[in-house]
């Protein structure tokens, strides 16, 4: 079996029956997300799993070491590292992260969690891993978040989609000045999801590659619809 990854892990009630696994940015670490367990009033107990990513040289800044899911080739410069996400993928790196995660899951499942209760999601290099995971799982998930990112490897996904990922419902959320991944680069992935026939509802705010208070609630009223029923 795949290792498991480290994670902070924390229960909003007793004896949960639905889990959040929350996957971070580039250079972050499990810690970047945490506070937001605090912030979303969710009616019902949740389990959330913040997985810190491996450490990996990345190709973007110069091969420093730092957590990654999978490696983004190309310079430093921002205009640079916006010109080579999506093209030129890291598809073995992006492959490894995606079984870290099915790792995950798989736990959750033998904790009691039904996959129909578990949520996928993710901020920059950690949204693309959970939609590219997500997709790709045999069974139908509660729901994938994709904060300020993009669809990875593309091109394979109409073979190895799942007939079950189909309906699993997918939030999407963008900055429209986003100088790290361009919002058009994230409204075309929602663009293609939604030609692919998927269930997905699409954001965008006025903030660069970030987090947004009027975002959280979005996010917050999202998971109510889903988790109450």
């Amino acid at each position: 079996m795949t290792s498991v990854l480290p994670c902070i892990t924390l229960e909003t009630g007793n004896n949960p029956k639905s889990s959040i696994i929350w996957l971070h940015g580039l250079g972050a670490d499990g810690e970047d997300f945490a506070p937001i367990a605090q912030e979303l009033g969710l009616p019902v107990a949740v389990r959330y799993i913040f997985p810190h990513a491996p450490m990996r040289p990345v190709t973007i800044n110069g091969g420093y070491v730092m957590r990654a899911w999978y490696d983004i080739l190309g310079g430093a410069a921002a205009a640079e590292i916006a010109a080579n996400i999506g093209r030129q993928e890291d598809a073995a790196g992006i492959r490894t992260a995606q079984a870290l995660i099915e790792n995950l899951i798989a736990l959750e499942k033998q904790r009691g969690i039904a996959a129909s209760h578990i949520y996928l999601a993710g901020f920059s290099q950690g949204g693309a891993v959970a939609l590219h995971t997500g997709l790709r799982h045999k069974e139908r998930l509660g729901g994938i978040l994709a904060l300020s990112t993009y669809l990875p490897l593309p091109q394979t996904l109409p073979i190895e989609a799942d007939a079950s990922a189909r309906q699993t419902p997918i939030f999407m959320a963008h900055g429209q000045d986003d100088p790290v991944i361009p919002h058009a680069f994230g409204r075309a992935s929602a663009e293609e999801l939604l030609r692919q026939g998927y269930t997905l509802e699409w954001h965008d705010y006025p903030m660069p590659h970030s987090v947004c208070p009027e975002e959280i609630r979005d996010i917050e009223r999202w998971l109510r619809q889903r988790l109450s029923a």
